[in-house]
């Protein structure tokens, strides 16, 4: 199987919410409230995707193509913050998270930004441990920059569960 990552088209914005939809199936049993909410708006979806700041991974095993997974992420202070990244279940454990995580750091590289940021459950062991394990590191909560607090309070106003989780980085 060969995997191909490019700019997300305007017409792949509902896979990409199935796509979301599928993965968050894993979170059922662990936080069913988050394995039922809904997939990111396709007007957030179709902003990124404008600003060229949502890619999707490609597979083909010689049958015909089919989107694996997709990050999403946008210019937050010196860093390209990555806001939502999904891999169909199929095709887990294929390395496709972390090859979508390497050309959004590419794209950070080629504008001359430092890093990487992004948000995660702390404990989800496919989530920060995964991170970690990718070369991102916690970032300390009392001493968030501008930008990353303000994404802080939009999630809280969301009604998420701040103490459950952790702010990352990854330098380049």
């Amino acid at each position: 199987m060969t995997t191909t990552i490019r700019p997300a088209s305007a017409d792949e914005l509902q896979l990409i919410q199935a796509i979301e939809r599928a993965s968050a199936q894993r979170f059922l049993g662990v936080m069913d409230a988050l394995a039922n909410d809904e997939p990111s708006p396709l007007e957030v979806l179709a902003a990124r995707q404008r600003e060229g700041g949502l890619l999707v991974a490609e597979a083909d095993d010689d049958r015909r193509p089919t989107l694996a997974g997709f990050v999403m992420f946008r210019r937050l202070e010196q860093s390209l913050y990555i806001e939502q990244i999904d891999v169909l279940p199929v095709f887990e454990r294929q390395r496709i998270g972390a090859t979508l995580i390497d050309a959004v750091a590419r794209h950070a590289s080629g504008m001359g930004l430092a890093r990487l940021t992004l948000s995660t459950f702390r404990e989800i062991p496919w989530n920060a441990p995964y991170y970690r394990r990718l070369g991102f590191a916690d970032l300390d909560d009392k001493a968030l920059p501008p930008g990353l607090a303000a994404v802080r309070r939009e999630h809280l106003a969301r009604g998420l569960d701040e103490s459950a989780r952790v702010f990352m980085a990854r330098n380049l």
